[in-house]
């Protein structure tokens, strides 16, 4: 299997993404809410991607990493873990 190239993530934009719903606390809260959600409500972390940007109104990061399904769904994965 070949490495991931970001810190383990698929992408930069994962990795910036992952970076600051990690590290910034108000970000890192509300995610865990959806990581709360995946585990005791069993939806699916696509969905849980999905209200966590919709409620946010979460568009880039300062980096200007865009908050993708894709990469909110990864981060709340990772946080499963």
């Amino acid at each position: 299997m070949k490495p991931k190239p970001y810190n383990g993530h698929h992408c930069w934009n994962c990795w910036n993404v992952a970076l600051w719903l990690g590290n910034d606390e108000p970000l890192y809260r509300a995610a865990m809410t959806y990581v709360h959600q995946i585990r005791n409500e069993h939806i699916n972390a696509t969905a849980a991607a999905r209200r966590f940007i919709k409620s946010h109104a979460l568009e880039t990061t300062p980096d200007g990493a865009r908050y993708t399904v894709r990469a909110v769904r990864s981060t709340l994965i990772g946080f499963l873990e």
